[in-house]
């Protein structure tokens, strides 16, 4: 499917050259002469690279269409993350390299959605929510509020994010990946 130039939002998913790219940011250029363009900032999906591309108003863009699948983490053997897929119970093996920072968020168990180019995995997306345990922090302070400066934290899956001083070491918390950030105890 075809997309004119001038209808390119943040967040869509174009075929550049065969590979995927989404589009983060866009301008719509008119100058005093001649046409009018589009100047996007995109990254390729498959590579990872950003790069500037620009697109007279008029002209025809191909859409890329990403099969997403849920699929379940198993295990990290190395570079390699194991998955199954949860509709048809193939596993895959990933590498490390195409979740990025999402990795070490990754638990035993936990389902993720893929995104499929084809065949090829070019991403994934974490619930946006986790509720994890806290495996070591400084003891509670006496009277301490959510006020009081924060305290590191380590979670069950090695991550360190800062969480208030009233949280003990054991309690579960539910957290935001994608900022790193505390959100709540989980009751």
């Amino acid at each position: 499917m075809y997309l004119s130039a001038n209808r390119i939002r943040v967040g869509n998913i174009l075929e550049i050259e065969g590979d995927p790219c989404k589009v983060m940011d866009m301008t719509h250029v008119t100058p005093g002469k001649g046409q009018a363009v589009v100047q996007t900032k995109m990254r390729n999906l498959r590579t990872g690279v950003q790069f500037e591309q620009r697109f007279r108003a008029t002209e025809d863009v191909k859409r890329a269409f990403l099969d997403e699948h849920e699929m379940e983490f198993l295990y990290a053997d190395g570079d390699i993350y194991h998955f199954m897929n949860t509709e048809t119970y193939e596993q895959i093996g990933v590498a490390a390299e195409v979740f990025g920072d999402m990795a070490e968020w990754l638990t035993e168990n936990m389902r993720i959605k893929v995104q499929f180019f084809g065949e090829k995995i070019v991403g994934a997306q974490l619930p946006q929510t986790l509720e994890l345990e806290i495996v070591e922090t400084a003891p509670p302070l006496k009277g301490a509020t959510a006020t009081n400066s924060p305290k590191p934290a380590k979670l069950e899956n090695g991550v360190t994010i800062n969480v208030p001083p009233f949280i003990e070491t054991g309690e579960k918390i539910r957290v935001d990946p994608e900022a790193r950030a505390y959100l709540e105890r989980v009751r």
